[in-house]
């Protein structure tokens, strides 16, 4: 059967194409739960690789699903979410989020490839003032911090190093950042100035978590290593590798992820296809865990580990490296991991895929973030 060409707009096709192609390859880079008071989540926030930042419904999203208690790869099984709020927080990707305090004079924080860490008041975000908006320019941060450029020779600057994690200090009144430019920053959340700077790595830094019963923070770099850095005197008090003594598989040998458990005593670094487990205050390691795939995202869930990466599957272990559960989950590539107090766990990544699964393990909802 012949098709009438006449009416043809090989623009719009064009148009509909890359659409189409930019929407199934955006990334969510992070989830985060929002601080509440409530036994069940309500809201759900996306950092995505557009440097959009917002915020879903999950009671809305569940609703929304023709099978909430079954899972499938099928296109069918995922609903196209549209965001109860949405706001433009970076050019270029959005890397990570975080609260800084609690309750409704919390600030939420990201940071993205732009090198900017940016603020909002969570209670103005949740204001029914605020609405989805077709650009999200409406919304204006009350913190916005540039990582500082290098000047070379002839004086010459450098680039804005991007800002690829986040950790925050609410007693110190500090945000740290892991940079692109091997360093890591202390920011004074009052005044907007650099407090300290943290110079040891010889890579780029890829994660950051802060110790805060110690003062200390722990970053994780490109170089391999993972460094503990005491924030009174700026210095590397100890360097861990975790790549010391092990045959890794393949050639990726880089620290993505840093987890501290609740007590803060208990260490896991991420380097390839491989998790170790470090006591802090024996300052050793005390096992090691090899996955199928190399980990991107992990967390401690009391005595558990929490596990999330380059395939299509959330891992469970305990502290001995045992592998206690394995679940499907939606993004075929996983890059965060959140957990709620209740157990609830929302797992992004590629497509920008979320899925929320339940602490029971059957999935909740799984849904694409949609572009406004």
């Amino acid at each position: 059967m012949c098709s009438d060409a006449t009416n043809w707009d090989e623009d719009a096709y064009r148009e509909s194409v890359l659409k189409e192609r930019d929407f199934q390859t955006r990334t969510v880079f992070r989830t985060a739960w929002p601080p509440s008071l409530y036994p069940n989540p309500d809201t759900l926030l996306v950092a995505s690789s557009d440097g959009s930042i917002a915020s879903y419904s999950i009671p809305s999203c569940i609703s929304n699903l023709h099978h909430p208690f079954s899972y499938s790869n099928s296109d069918t099984d995922k609903s196209l979410a549209e965001p109860t709020r949405f706001f433009q927080g970076h050019d270029g990707p959005a890397y990570d989020l975080k609260f800084y305090g609690d309750g409704e004079d919390a600030l939420l924080l990201s940071c993205g490839d732009d090198g900017r860490i940016r603020g909002w008041r969570w209670k103005e975000l949740t204001s029914p003032n605020y609405s989805v908006s077709s650009h999200g320019n409406d919304i204006k941060p009350i913190l916005d911090l540039v990582t500082p450029q290098h000047r070379g020779p002839w004086g010459a600057l450098s680039p804005i190093p991007e800002n690829n994690a986040i950790a925050v200090n609410t007693q110190g009144g500090s945000v740290f950042a892991a940079s692109g430019d091997s360093c890591s920053y202390c920011w004074d959340v009052e005044t907007g100035k650099v407090k300290m700077v943290f110079k040891g790595h010889s890579d780029y830094l890829h994660c950051i978590v802060a110790r805060n019963s110690s003062n200390q923070i722990i970053t994780g770099s490109e170089d391999g290593t993972a460094r503990i850095w005491d924030c009174k005197s700026g210095k590397s008090i100890q360097v861990i590798d975790p790549g010391k003594d092990l045959k890794l598989q393949g050639s990726v040998s880089w620290v993505g992820c840093v987890a501290l458990d609740a007590s803060e005593s208990w260490l896991a670094c991420s380097r390839g296809r491989n998790i170790s487990l470090w006591n802090l205050p024996a300052s050793e390691c005390v096992s090691r865990i090899s996955t199928r795939a190399t980990v991107q995202d992990m967390l401690f869930d009391n005595n558990q580990i929490l596990a999330v990466g380059a395939d299509p599957l959330l891992n469970r272990y305990d502290m001995n490296g045992v592998i206690l559960s394995q679940i499907q989950c939606a993004p075929p590539s996983a890059f965060s991991i959140s957990l709620y107090p209740t157990g609830v766990v929302a797992v992004g990544g590629y497509g920008c895929l979320v899925d929320v699964i339940s602490q029971f393990g059957s999935h909740m909802c799984t849904f694409h973030c949609q572009c406004v």
